[in-house]
């Protein structure tokens, strides 16, 4: 069951990650990632009143049961976390191709991977180095590919806004596993969603309201309440894997990141991007790394 789920949230992570790039193209960056976050907070108040009032039961799965002050403390931390990985990914995927961006996103499970080596003890077998060391390599290719668009590692903050995300999502997964132990995941979704808009309030009037004057115009598009809709569904699809017996964070994050392949054919299909046929070859390599650390895992 917690296999199936990791890969429905798969997809749905994919068209999530389509949204967005549309809904980003000549757009203003915050309007369009507090709006969105907006919708997820809009669809969880009912469920959390519900809850609080006793309409839904404790027994159901979008219960959300109410937690203590030190669990709301850590689930503002890792607001905090994925804001960071969000405003970073969403200035980098405006900037870049989504059939670019894909692949790099892909590699999130081996930097969670190599983060739970680090900080949490965890040791990785042959064949999962054998993975990490397929990944990395095909990842560093479809880098310095990317010059044929223009891409330089060396001189696009793009890429390296895109890097920094991953990299912060990736620690975000690990924080995760963390939270998923004591706390209700219907619970973390819902005061995360909350915390989120919190904290991006002030910052779109830091940085967005500036910018407003020179040119960063904002356009209502109704892909952009989507993007929180298919996250919302994606993440509550996750959460459920992982608070399921036996589920292990070394298969849901893997096939979670799945996702790419979903975008990368969407990008292709839908927004027409150049030189699919040569990224997809970097994409299947960076997939069959990822297979590789599944099938060590098993």
């Amino acid at each position: 069951m917690w296999l199936s789920l990791s890969i429905l949230s798969a997809f749905f992570l994919g068209i999530y990650d389509v949204a967005k790039k549309y809904s980003l193209n000549n757009n203003a960056v915050f309007p369009v990632l507090i709006f969105s976050t907006m919708t997820s907070g809009l669809v969880f108040l009912p469920l959390l009143i519900a809850s609080q009032t006793g309409c839904i039961s404790s027994q159901s799965l979008f219960f959300i049961p109410s937690i203590d002050v030190p669990s709301h403390l850590l689930l503002v931390l890792k607001s905090a976390i994925v804001l960071t990985s969000w405003i970073f990914i969403y200035y980098g995927l405006k900037q870049l191709p989504l059939s670019f961006v894909s692949p790099i996103r892909a590699t999130a499970p081996i930097w969670t991977m190599l983060g739970a080596i680090s900080f949490l003890g965890e040791r990785l077998n042959a064949m999962q180095w054998v993975g990490v060391t397929v990944t990395i390599v095909f990842l560093i290719l479809f880098s310095l590919s990317g010059k044929r668009e223009g891409i330089s590692i060396k001189n696009n903050k793009w890429l390296w806004f895109i890097l920094i995300g991953t990299l912060t999502g990736a620690a975000s997964a690990l924080y995760d596993k963390f939270l998923i132990i004591g706390i209700h995941p219907m619970a973390v979704q819902c005061y995360n969603a909350f915390y989120q808009i919190l904290m991006l309030l002030p910052l779109t009037l830091i940085f967005w309201f500036p910018a407003k004057r020179k040119g960063a115009v904002f356009k209502w598009r109704w892909s952009i309440p989507l993007i929180g809709i298919f996250l919302l569904v994606a993440d509550f699809l996750y959460f459920y894997a992982l608070s399921l017996p036996g589920s292990l964070i070394a298969l849901v994050s893997p096939l979670r990141r799945s996702n790419a392949i979903v975008s990368f054919s969407l990008a292709a299909i839908l927004l027409k991007e150049k030189n699919i046929w040569r990224k997809a070859i970097f994409l299947a390599g960076i997939t069959t790394g990822i297979v590789i650390i599944f099938w060590g895992s098993l």
